[in-house]
């Protein structure tokens, strides 16, 4: 695993396959996502090597319900009490009790969606707290809740407007370049929440895949989404 700072007070943790990021804020921490089921040594290394104290983890916000993002919230959550927030949508999926929706692959998504599922499945895992469009959480100067459908239908972005953050989950991603996120179960509400997240012009996107966009924020995200629109 790889501890990236991206702002004074954020940092990526990159794994195999995908990543997570940790928002500290005092002695307060917030987890947006959980790696893989086999990540929370990982992850409570990742967070002493920062000064801080994993006892001190409050919540975990899941953007959406897949395997290498549910990860190892459970763990985390029996071991140091913190609180694990998800959609009402993707809830069921996180917890057990609903299969994982499957995507609308296209034909080059093949061989990608197969190398995933060798992330190992994480077990049931309890919501604290169903997410709703609009629910404002306590921390980083007030969190919103965008519910971003497409990806997964209980999919969420977490913006935090009074720093310029966006936390897009896997509607968008980085590879060579910022595009669609891939695996969608409908890709033409994935294509229109892209752009509502573009709307919300960002200083610092923080992707589900892919190193964080600090720089010319707004406009890439925005041409972007232009882009993905086109070649759909």
């Amino acid at each position: 695993m790889d501890l990236v700072a991206v702002l004074p007070q954020l940092h990526m943790l990159r794994f195999p396959v995908g990543q997570a990021y940790l928002w500290r804020e005092g002695a307060e921490l917030t987890l947006i996502d959980a790696g893989h089921r086999d990540a929370a040594a990982d992850i409570e290394g990742a967070i002493r090597s920062v000064g801080a104290d994993p006892r001190l983890l409050r919540r975990i916000v899941l953007t959406h319900c897949h395997r290498d993002h549910v990860g190892a919230a459970d763990e985390l959550a029996q071991r140091y009490g913190a609180e694990v927030l998800a959609h009402r949508l993707d809830a069921p999926v996180v917890r057990g009790e609903a299969p994982t929706p499957q995507p609308q692959l296209l034909d080059w998504e093949l061989p990608l969606w197969e190398n995933g599922l060798t992330v190992p499945e994480p077990p049931p895992t309890r919501v604290d707290r169903e997410l709703e469009d609009g629910d404002l959480l306590d921390f980083g100067g007030g969190a919103r809740i965008v519910h971003a459908p497409g990806h997964t239908e209980g999919s969420v972005a977490v913006h935090l407007p009074h720093h310029g953050v966006l936390f897009t989950g896997d509607t968008v991603a980085a590879v060579d370049e910022v595009i669609l996120g891939v695996f969608n179960v409908d890709r033409e509400q994935a294509l229109a929440t892209m752009r509502r997240l573009a709307s919300l012009a960002p200083s610092v996107a923080c992707f589900g895949h892919g190193d964080p966009l600090t720089r010319d924020t707004a406009t890439t995200l925005l041409s972007a989404a232009e882009r993905a629109s086109t070649a759909g």
